[in-house]
């Protein structure tokens, strides 16, 4: 094979890579937030600097269903969202994502830095409840519910667009076969395209239960502020670096010499 086609896989394995190229699109994603607040030490302990928390500590717990999802398949993802800020603008730091299909697991880790890991998440309406869930290792360590479209955004979507086209940051640590952290840097996503099909606004509730390997319940509900379930097509793009901490460090130690 020529190191020109080498050049062209969009991923590993050479035989049958794990995901196609991108950009991604995504139709009829579903999804269920959760906002609460929480310990402001624990959002700064959480927050990977030069990302500095915003003042009220706030959390966003969401469920993610998308069932048509190119490249992906069909697959429900789950996970905790700090809002923060980078350089005086607005963002949402993704820190923690379970999912439970493989395509995007190894593609977000990859290409993006989205914290993923392999779980069961589920996302359904039960009679007259949105309910989200996530079992870890056969354990339920989430569940969120919310009251089944108790109340229709007004307008044309605009504020919910808004939400889904805020800058999402993520720390792509990949290490080198020496062990040492060859890529480190947070990295920016914007989505595109966005066309939204509905949204409700409701009544929620949200329990987190303690585990070591899916430790969402490190962020304790201390109060619900509220609940939003919205249905969106849109595209995932390739993202972009706004900080490399290896960089910073050869660039403290040249000014150090």
């Amino acid at each position: 094979m020529r190191k020109a086609d080498i050049l062209k896989l969009p991923s590993m394995p050479m035989a049958g890579p794990s995901y196609p190229a991108g950009p991604y699109r995504f139709v009829n994603r579903e999804f269920l937030v959760i906002t609460y607040e929480t310990d402001p030490d624990l959002i700064r302990a959480g927050l990977p600097e030069p990302l500095e928390p915003i003042e009220q500590p706030l959390m966003h717990y969401e469920w993610i269903k998308m069932p048509d999802s190119s490249g992906f398949g069909s697959y429900t993802e789950s996970g905790l969202v700090i809002p923060a800020r980078l350089n005086g603008e607005d963002v949402n730091f993704v820190s923690q994502m379970y999912l439970d299909d493989d395509p995007p697991i190894a593609a977000g880790r990859e290409i993006w830095g989205f914290p993923k890991k392999y779980a069961h998440p589920k996302l359904e309406v039960v009679k007259d409840t949105l309910t989200g869930t996530l079992e870890y290792a056969n354990q339920l360590v989430a569940m969120g519910t919310m009251g089944y479209k108790h109340e229709a955004m007004a307008g044309d979507g605009e504020l919910t667009r808004a939400t889904l086209s805020k800058t999402q940051i993520n720390l792509k640590l990949i290490p080198g076969v020496d062990g040492r952290a060859e890529v480190c840097q947070l990295v920016a996503i914007n989505l595109t395209d966005i066309v939204v099909k509905g949204s409700w606004i409701g009544p929620g509730r949200l329990h987190l239960v303690p585990h070591v390997n899916a430790p969402v319940a490190d962020f304790p509900v201390r109060r619900v502020i509220g609940a939003h379930h919205f249905l969106a097509d849109l595209t995932l793009p390739y993202g972009r670096v706004v900080y490399d901490y290896n960089k910073e460090d050869e660039d403290l130690a040249e000014a150090a010499e």
